[in-house]
C-alpha cells in the first residue's frame, strides 16, 4: 500500500467512524485545512468535504459541478477529450487518429504527441478560465485513451484504440498517459483517463443492453492488461467504466471489476468515471435495479465516484432511503476533490508550474511540424511494385476519389478544429513540380445511398455579394442564439462562402477564447442559428444544381422563392439539392438558414454549373487525360463511430457490416484501372479494408488511417519518396471472403494474429518499405532461464538498400509445448530504427519468463508460467519472420 492509499484509509476511517456530517457546520473560527497549501492534498481534499452540505456534495460527484462561493470552490465541468489531440474546444493540434498513431509502434513518439497535447489542454483551460469559462471541454480532465481491444474490424469505434494486441497497447497507452499528465512530484499537468472498462468493443447498437461473460482466461490474457498496465506502470489519474455488464453486473458499479480487481488486486487509488449515462442504463435497460435511487446508491457502493450524467442527483433520495451512507458519499467525493488539488486548481497559479504555459502554444508551429512527423510514421505502404515513389515532375497526375478532398478524411472521431488542414490532393498539389498539371474529381459517393453534403463544389466567394451596392464578396452573416434565428444576433460579419464545420465547438469559440468576444456574448456549441444573406450572381445562363449540406435544420430561399425546406425535425437530412433555371449577369437575393441543435455542427452552400459533367465522368475524363492516376477513398467518421445514425449497405449504427470498399468506388477504382493508366490507390480509414482486388490488380496501396491536420502533406511526402514508409498494421486486415466469429461473441477465438489460424490479406504487423532489411545474428544470452532470470535477445539488422530507412523490428514469443489453449504468438518487444544505406545496427530486447511468457491459469486463478520451449521470433511482422530461437523454461 502506497502512502496515497494509506492517507485514504486513515482519512475515509474516520469519516465512516463519525458517521454523517453535519448539515451546515459552523463556519471555522481559523483557516481551515483545505486552504493551507502546507498541508497534503490528501488531508485538504477531506477537510473540503467535511465543509460540505449533503447536497452540495451530491453536486460535486457529476460531470458538471456547481460552484460553492462561500469555500471558494468554482464551477468544474468534468468532461474533456483529447484523444488524438485536444477536441471540441476550438483551434487545436490534430494529430493522427488513435490507430494511426499505434500504427507508428513507437511508444517514444506517442509520449511526445502526448506531451504536446497535455501543453494544448492545459494552456486552453487557464484561457477559458482567466475569461469566466468553465464549460464542457474546457477542464483538464482528459476522458482518454481508448484501451478497448480492437478484437473485431466491424467495430466503428475501433479507430479510437491502439489496436488489438495487449502489449503494443500497453506500450501506447503507458506512453500516452505519461506524456500527458506529466511527471511532475506533486501536480498532475492534467488527468488522463483510461476507458472502457472493461470488455467493451461493440456493438455500438447494442451497447446499453449487452452482457458479456469471457472467459477468464480472454479476460486476464486479453481484456485487462492494458488497463493494469495503465494503472501500475502509468499511475492513469482515473478510469472510466463501460456502459455494458460484465458477469451480469453492470461495468460502472461491478464488484469484481471496480473494487476487487481495480482497488484491491492492482492497487488503483484515482478515481471511477461512469459513462455518459450508464449509471442511467443500470435501472433503464439492464434493470439491475428499478430506481435512479438504487442505481446511484449502487454507482458510489461498487466504486464509481464520478457519474457522467445526472443520475447521482438520485443520491440525496438514497440517502433518506437509507441505501447509502453520507459516509460513503464522503469517500468517493474526497477521491474526487484530492484530484482538483493534484491539478492545482486550489493553489496560488505561481505555485503551480503547468499553470505557466502559454495559451501561444496552441498549434505552435513545432507542433504543426510534429503532426505532420507523426503523420509521416504512421503510414503504410501495404503494397508496391515498384510504383512508387513517383516522380514529382509527372506531366499531368489524375487526383480522384471522395476522400481526396475531405477534411473529415483526416479527423477520425474525437478530434479539435486545425487552423490549416492539408487534404490529400493539397498535400500533393503542394509537393509536384511547377511543371506538373494535377487534374482533381471526386468520382463517387462516399458510400452507396448517402445524401453527400460535401459532394458538389462550395459557392465561391466570387459569385457572391452581401448587397447590391456591396464591394465586398460573400454573404452577411447574422449568429443567434437558440435555434429559430431570434433575438439581436450575437454576431455579425461577412462570410466569404458557406463552408463551415465546427464539430461540436460554436461559431464563436475561437473569438471567446481570443478576448474578442467575452462568455456573455459567445455561442454555446449546441443550440444557435445563423442567416446568411446577400446576392447570388451566376457566372452563365443555364440550369444549375444548388445544394445545402447540413446535419440539422436549413432551408433555402432565391429571388423571394422557397427552394428547400428542410427546417422541421422530420426532415432533417444530410443533404438536399435543387434545380434551377439563372441568367447570367443578374443578381438573384438568396438567403440561406440553419441551426445547430446538438452535437457536430456543419453547414455547406454549394452548386453544379450547367453543363458540369457528372462526378463519374468527371473522373474518368481526368483519368484519360493523365500518366498517372492516384485513387484517394475508403472511409471517413462519417460513416464509422460511436452510435451513429449510420444506415447504409456495409454500415450499421456506426459499425461495418461488409469490410470491402463501398461499392461506389470499387465500381469506380475498377474503371479507372480498365483504362491501362497505373493507379496508386491511397486508403483513409479507421480500420481494416478487404481490398482484395486491389492487393491482386494495383501496383500500390498506401494505407494512410485518418492522419490528421498535416495527413495529406504526409501522404504526399511518401507518395514522392521525401519520407520512407515505415508504419506497421497494429491490426489483423482479413480477406472478403473470410467468415468471421459472430461480433457479439467476445470469445477470442479465431480473432486476431494471436489466435487466428487462416491466412490474412495482410497480418499485424505488416508494412513495406522503399528500402530493404536483413537480419542476421539473433543472439540469447541464457537458453535456460528460471521464471525469475532475464534474457537479453539481440539481432544484428541491416539496410541493404539505397534508401534510408526506418525499420520496425519485432519480437514475438511463441510457446513450443502448449499445456492448454493459448495464444500462438505473442508480441513482446518493439523497436524502430533509423538505418542509412549499408548500416547495421544490433537491436536488443530484455525478457523475463514471469512477465512475457505468462498465460492465465484459470484453475488456480493466477498468471502462470508454463515450464517448457518458447520460440524466441524476430522479424518485420507477426508473419515475416527472419530469426528464430528456442529456449526452455526450467520448472521453479
Amino acid at each position: 500500500m502506497n502512502i496515497r492509499q494509506l492517507h485514504y484509509s486513515f482519512l475515509f476511517g474516520l469519516l465512516l467512524l463519525g458517521g454523517a456530517v453535519q448539515a451546515a457546520p459552523e463556519p471555522p473560527t481559523e483557516q481551515p485545512i483545505y486552504r493551507d497549501t502546507q498541508r497534503s492534498f490528501e488531508e485538504r481534499a477531506a477537510d473540503l468535504v467535511a465543509h460540505m452540505t449533503l447536497e452540495e456534495k451530491i453536486g460535486q460527484m457529476m460531470n458538471n459541478t456547481p460552484a460553492i462561493p462561500r469555500l471558494d470552490v468554482p464551477a468544474y465541468e468534468w468532461w474533456n477529450e483529447a484523444l488524438h489531440g485536444v477536441a471540441r474546444a476550438g483551434s487545436a493540434t490534430v494529430f493522427p487518429q488513435a490507430i494511426g498513431l499505434a500504427a507508428t509502434f513507437d511508444p517514444q513518439l506517442m509520449g511526445e504527441v502526448a506531451e504536446v497535447i497535455g501543453n494544448e489542454g492545459r494552456a486552453k483551460h487557464h484561457e477559458f478560465a482567466s475569461r469566466g469559462l468553465r464549460l464542457r471541454y474546457q477542464g483538464l480532465t482528459f476522458w482518454s485513451p481508448n484501451i478497448n481491444i480492437f478484437r473485431d474490424p466491424r467495430w466503428g469505434r475501433g479507430q479510437e484504440t491502439y489496436g488489438e494486441d495487449p502489449f503494443l497497447t500497453s506500450q501506447m497507452g503507458v506512453a500516452f498517459v505519461k506524456g500527458l499528465q506529466g511527471e511532475h512530484p506533486k501536480y498532475h499537468k492534467v488527468d488522463a483517463t483510461a476507458k472502457h472498462f472493461a470488455v467493451h468493443s461493440g456493438p455500438e447498437a447494442d451497447r446499453h443492453y449487452f452482457d458479456v461473460h469471457p472467459s477468464e482466461r480472454d479476460l486476464y490474457e486479453t481484456y485487462l492488461p492494458a488497463f493494469r498496465a495503465l494503472v501500475q506502470d502509468a499511475q492513469v489519474a482515473s478510469v472510466m467504466g463501460a456502459y455494458n455488464r460484465v458477469y451480469g453486473e453492470s461495468a460502472s458499479a461491478s464488484q469484481r471489476l471496480l473494487i476487487d480487481i481495480l482497488r484491491k488486486d492492482w492497487g488503483f487509488d484515482g478515481y471511477v468515471v461512469s459513462d455518459c449515462d450508464s449509471i442511467e442504463d443500470i435501472y433503464r435497460y439492464h434493470k439491475i435495479v428499478s430506481t435512479p435511487e438504487a442505481a446511484a446508491a449502487l454507482g458510489v457502493k461498487k466504486g464509481t465516484e464520478l457519474n457522467c450524467g445526472r443520475t447521482y442527483e438520485a443520491l440525496l433520495g438514497a440517502v433518506k432511503q437509507d441505501l447509502i451512507s453520507e459516509a460513503e458519499i464522503d469517500a468517493a467525493l474526497t477521491r474526487l476533490m484530492y484530484t482538483r488539488f493534484r491539478l492545482g486548481m486550489f493553489d496560488p497559479a505561481e505555485q503551480v508550474p503547468f499553470a505557466q504555459i502559454p495559451y501561444s502554444v496552441n498549434q505552435a508551429p513545432a507542433h504543426d511540424q510534429l503532426a505532420r512527423r507523426a503523420a509521416q510514421s504512421s503510414m503504410v505502404l501495404l503494397k508496391n511494385t515498384g510504383a512508387l515513389p513517383l516522380a514529382k515532375d509527372i506531366g499531368t497526375l489524375a487526383v480522384i476519389g471522395p476522400t481526396a478532398d475531405d477534411v473529415m478524411a483526416l479527423l477520425g472521431n474525437y478530434y479539435g478544429t486545425p487552423a490549416a488542414p492539408v487534404t490529400v490532393l493539397q498535400g500533393i498539389r503542394a509537393a509536384v513540380s511547377p511543371n506538373t498539371k494535377v487534374l482533381y474529381a471526386r468520382g463517387a459517393d462516399l458510400v452507396q445511398g448517402r445524401e453527400e453534403p460535401r459532394a458538389a463544389p462550395v459557392i465561391e466567394p466570387a459569385f457572391l455579394r452581401p448587397a447590391a451596392d456591396a464591394k465586398q464578396q460573400g454573404l452577411q452573416a447574422e449568429y443567434f442564439r437558440g435555434m429559430e434565428l431570434q433575438g439581436k444576433p450575437v454576431l455579425s460579419r461577412i462570410d466569404p462562402r458557406v463552408a463551415f464545420r465546427w464539430d461540436r465547438g460554436s461559431p464563436t469559440d475561437d473569438l471567446v477564447a481570443r478576448g474578442e468576444l467575452d462568455m456573455a456574448q459567445g455561442l454555446a456549441g449546441d443550440g444557435f442559428s445563423v442567416r446568411w444573406t446577400g446576392e447570388l450572381m451566376p457566372p452563365v445562363t443555364g440550369r444549375y444544381e444548388i445544394s445545402v449540406g447540413a446535419n440539422d435544420g436549413f432551408r433555402l430561399s432565391l429571388d423571394g422563392k422557397t427552394l428547400i425546406d428542410a427546417w422541421q425535425l422530420a426532415e432533417r437530412v444530410h443533404s438536399k439539392s435543387v434545380f434551377v433555371e439563372l441568367e447570367a449577369g443578374k443578381a438573384y437575393p438568396i438567403t440561406l438558414e440553419y441551426f445547430e441543435d446538438a452535437r457536430d455542427a456543419e453547414v455547406r452552400l454549394a452548386w453544379r454549373m450547367p453543363g458540369a459533367k457528372s462526378p463519374y465522368e468527371e473522373a474518368m475524363a481526368a483519368a484519360q487525360a493523365a500518366e498517372v492516376i492516384v485513387f484517394v477513398g475508403g472511409l471517413t467518421g462519417d460513416v464509422e463511430g460511436e452510435e451513429m445514425k449510420v444506415n447504409y449497405p456495409g454500415f450499421a449504427g456506426g459499425d461495418r457490416t461488409d469490410l470491402r470498399l463501398p461499392a461506389p468506388q470499387q465500381k469506380l477504382l475498377e474503371a479507372l484501372h480498365a483504362t491501362g493508366k497505373p493507379v496508386v490507390l491511397v486508403l483513409t480509414s479507421g480500420s481494416a479494408l478487404a481490398v482484395d482486388w486491389a492487393q491482386e490488380k494495383l501496383p500500390a496501396i498506401l494505407l494512410a488511417w485518418y492522419p490528421g491536420q498535416r495527413g495529406g502533406s504526409a501522404v504526399a511526402d511518401v507518395l514522392f519518396g521525401d519520407v520512407n514508409p515505415a508504419g506497421r498494421l497494429p491490426v489483423t486486415f482479413y480477406k472478403a471472403d473470410e467468415k468471421l466469429p459472430p461480433f457479439d461473441d467476445y470469445a477470442m477465438k479465431g480473432r486476431t494474429y494471436r489466435y487466428f489460424t487462416g491466412e490474412p490479406l495482410y497480418p499485424f504487423g505488416h508494412g513495406l518499405s522503399y528500402t530493404r532489411f536483413q537480419y542476421s545474428g539473433l543472439t540469447l544470452d541464457n537458453r535456460k532461464p528460471a521464471l525469475e532470470d532475464e534474457v537479453s535477445v539481440s539481432v544484428q539488422v541491416k539496410n541493404t538498400g539505397k534508401r534510408a530507412g526506418d525499420e520496425v523490428v519485432q519480437l514475438y514469443v511463441h510457446p513450443l509445448d502448449p499445456q492448454r489453449e493459448r495464444a500462438r504468438q505473442e508480441l513482446r518487444g518493439v523497436a524502430r530504427v533509423n538505418l542509412q544505406p549499408g548500416e547495421t545496427q544490433r537491436v536488443s530486447f530484455t525478457l523475463k519468463p514471469a512477465r512475457d511468457f505468462t498465460h492465465y491459469d484459470d484453475r488456480k486463478n493466477t498468471y502462470a508460467v508454463d515450464p517448457g520451449r518458447y520460440e524466441i521470433q524476430v522479424g518485420a511482422s507477426s508473419q515475416d519472420v527472419r530469426q528464430r530461437q528456442t529456449l526452455t523454461v526450467t520448472a521453479p
